[in-house]
């Protein structure tokens, strides 16, 4: 039986993963998750893309992001409750995000850290960098399969960032529950799209350098989706808000009517990837 693995949000996104045992699943996603984001002083996002080694500062928050705390490699700890300053919007990627500016300390200790002035912000809505598709999953058959590919002895799912790894499952069948639904814990998900991968995926998930050359061996073995996006994992909105624990079951459920089928792609894709 499918069950979940590990949990891991970003509570600044960007910087290092935290790893959860239980988390209350919302309309949003994980309250936590990506609450605060950076930008450079002209208002550009600042994330890995730009700065890998962002990953290696530690981050936590409440889940009303009134607090923040940062741990930095040298040990230096930059913790207090948050003071909001001016709104400000972003594009992050095709998406707006909206927040206001954090007063206080942090900002000035993590451009210290990158070599350059940045800004912090907290989201005006929680997960508001991300689009209404709030959940992300992997299986470690998938990871497994792109080790295999890749000709190392195992990936480490900490540089996809997905919100729930998946123990238990072939490699990617976790595609064949696009257009179906899934339950949690207490929560119900429903599994809307593939996830398109960027240039994150190929840096090491402790230390931000690139190793591994994870976006040419996915297009090698699965191809690319219309519009050439390079699909790893799954996305999904929350149907049902709950309490997922790690150790939880996955359990697929019989399609609803009105649920439309999983693109025949990924079942082709599916089968291929098995032999």
């Amino acid at each position: 039986m499918p069950r979940i693995s590990r949990i891991s949000i970003a509570p600044v996104r960007g910087l290092a993963l935290e790893h959860p045992e239980s988390v209350d699943l919302g309309p949003t996603g994980v309250l936590e998750d990506r609450r605060f984001y950076l930008t450079d002083d002209a208002g550009r996002l600042l994330d890995r893309i730009r700065f890998g080694p962002l990953v290696r500062i530690g981050a936590h928050t409440d889940p009303g992001g009134s607090t923040l705390r940062l741990t930095f490699p040298d040990g230096e700890v930059v913790d207090g409750e948050v003071e909001l300053g001016d709104p400000v919007e972003t594009f992050v990627y095709n998406r707006l995000a909206v927040g206001h500016l954090v007063s206080g300390p942090w900002a000035e200790a993590i451009g210290r850290f990158v070599g350059r002035p940045v800004r912090l912000v907290r989201c005006d809505r929680p997960g508001g960098t991300r689009s209404r598709n709030a959940v992300s999953l992997i299986g470690d058959g998938s990871l497994a399969e792109l080790a295999k590919w890749l000709d190392v002895s195992g990936v480490d799912g900490r540089r996809f960032r997905m919100l729930f790894e998946v123990s238990s499952l072939r490699a990617h069948e976790e595609d064949r529950w696009i257009g179906g639904r899934v339950a949690i814990g207490t929560s119900i998900l429903s599994i809307t799209h593939p996830d398109a991968r960027c240039a994150i995926t190929t840096q090491h998930p402790e230390t931000g350098a690139p190793d591994l050359d994870t976006l040419r061996t996915i297009i090698a073995y699965r191809g690319l989706r219309e519009g050439k996006k390079i699909d790893f994992g799954v996305l999904g909105e929350v149907v049902r808000s709950g309490v997922v624990d790690v150790g939880d079951e996955v359990l697929p459920l019989a399609r609803e009517a009105g649920d439309e089928p999983g693109a025949p792609d990924y079942d082709r894709l599916l089968l291929s990837s098995m032999g």
